[in-house]
């Protein structure tokens, strides 16, 4: 487990370099007493273990650049390593720039030799909302209340690279627009957005932090919702739950969200990468999201080992919740 005296721990990403994993988490100090203004104070912490386990705090991996584009706080994304070798992070930006504060959405970019010190090395976003296919603001089509959680992935064929963001599809109802913008770069600096790997209308309003994995050679995307971003349908269809998964038959799905199941042995699991251990099984690395229960338990779990079952993830018999 990981928690910080000092600090909330929330949502969060694995990079493995082969020895150590290194977690990369949003974090905000806890002396601001008030949970909610953590987004707007979100900053991105680092540490390191040898089995999920037991994790080393390492220093802070990156803070907002106070005279960036990215000034306010930072949030979600994923890492990858290029062919030369160079660590890629991307990961969600917000700022006060253009005065949208939350509802400006970005996806930002930086690098590393070593995943511990991280380097700008562009002066504005990746990705920005496409119209064609995704909401944006009424005031600023430019910009988006929900353009985060980068995903960033080798395309199997070695044809390049492959990003999915969390976004909502242009015309559709609220909570039940969640979709997976696609997006494809050659060289992971320029990126071409095109429409979602899905179709909105499944009760989601937001299909947060997308982990897509192979698991025992069967494809599948984990996902999160809040209960409360879903339509009233699908919560009494399906209950209460923040993580869900589904099967597909590539990479690329296509992922039918309206089949998508909850992760049953942990209602308020959240934000939780599907992550390879190295005796080879699969774990679950994540947050209980107990904020709105009037909980605040802001500290990443245990990994939970998992399992498939008809192509769902489910928590290996072994498991008991604590």
């Amino acid at each position: 487990m990981l928690r910080l005296e000092d600090d909330w721990v929330w949502d969060s990403w694995i990079a493995d370099d082969g020895d150590l994993y290194h977690l990369y988490y949003l974090r905000a100090p806890r002396s601001l007493g008030d949970a909610g203004l953590r987004h707007t104070n979100a900053t991105i912490g680092h540490a390191t273990s040898p089995d999920l386990v037991s994790w080393e705090v390492q220093p802070e991996a990156l803070a907002p650049d106070p005279d960036g584009w990215d000034d306010l706080a930072l949030w979600t994304g994923s890492v990858v390593r290029d062919d030369d070798g160079l660590w890629r992070m991307y990961y969600t930006a917000i700022n006060t720039r253009r005065g949208h504060v939350l509802k400006d959405q970005r996806v930002g970019m930086v690098v590393s030799d070593d995943l511990t010190s991280w380097r700008r090395v562009l002066d504005g976003p990746v990705l920005d909302v496409d119209t064609r296919w995704y909401k944006s603001l009424d005031e600023d089509p430019s910009a988006s209340e929900t353009w985060r959680d980068p995903l960033v992935f080798r395309d199997p064929d070695g044809d390049g690279w492959h990003m999915l963001v969390c976004a909502r599809a242009a015309g559709a109802a609220a909570n039940d627009d969640g979709v997976l913008a696609h997006a494809r770069s050659r060289d992971l600096v320029t990126w071409e957005c095109g429409p979602p790997l899905c179709e909105p209308g499944a009760g989601f309003g937001q299909l947060e932090v997308a982990q897509v994995q192979q698991v025992d050679g069967q494809w599948v995307l984990v996902f999160t919702c809040h209960p409360q971003e879903m339509t009233a349908e699908r919560r009494e269809r399906t209950g209460d739950f923040c993580t869900w998964s589904v099967p597909g038959d590539s990479m690329f799905g296509p992922w039918d969200i309206d089949r998508a199941r909850p992760f049953l042995a942990e209602p308020d699991l959240f934000a939780a990468p599907l992550v390879r251990r190295r005796d080879g099984g699969w774990a679950l690395v994540g947050f209980r999201n107990t904020e709105p229960k009037g909980v605040l338990a802001f500290e990443i779990m245990d990994p939970i080992p998992v399992v498939l079952e008809d192509g769902y993830l489910q928590a290996d018999p072994s498991y008991v919740a604590r």
